[in-house]
């Protein structure tokens, strides 16, 4: 079986974050998005909601799982038996700091990295990005799913629940 890790923040997640879900679940048998849990980071949705999220968006692809981890990424490729990760790339500056991490991981663990190129219609999104566009009240309705856009509102207007 062709497994491979699809790992990141996803706080929250974008069509860009889908967009190279989708493409890489047509090259892998199975594709696990791993949701990191930062303990020095806060972010704006909770784990749980970010896995909740992803599941949704995700539910049209039969071979999609979605799992948070903590730690090294190659531990969890380790325990999730997938030798390969895949990392959308946006701009050169994601290449020179993804390319270390590959280089790290393959010395750890002997992890493969694939470069997917991102879609350019997305090439400038990043969740940092959405939440701070969404924060002052910028539409975001083009860059990511609708049940993701609700929870944006809902969260930044201080309602406080996905």
């Amino acid at each position: 079986m062709r497994r491979a890790v699809c790992p990141g923040s996803f706080d929250p997640v974008t069509n860009g974050h889908l967009d190279v879900i989708g493409r890489s679940s047509r090259l892998f048998d199975e594709v696990i998005v791993g949701v990191l849990i930062n303990q020095s980071k806060t972010g704006l949705f909770s784990i749980d909601e970010r896995i909740a999220m992803l599941r949704e968006a995700t539910e049209g692809y039969g071979n999609v799982r979605i799992q948070s981890f903590q730690g090294l990424l190659v531990d969890f490729c380790r325990a999730v038996q997938a030798p390969l990760v895949i990392k959308g790339l946006r701009a050169v500056s994601d290449f020179d700091y993804e390319l270390k991490m590959a280089q790290m991981n393959i010395g750890l663990a002997g992890v493969e990295t694939l470069f997917m190129p991102t879609n350019p219609v997305h090439s400038y999104l990043s969740s940092s990005l959405v939440k701070e566009v969404a924060k002052w009240g910028g539409d975001v309705s083009a860059h990511v799913p609708d049940h993701v856009l609700v929870a944006l509102r809902g969260r930044l207007a201080g309602n406080g629940t996905v």
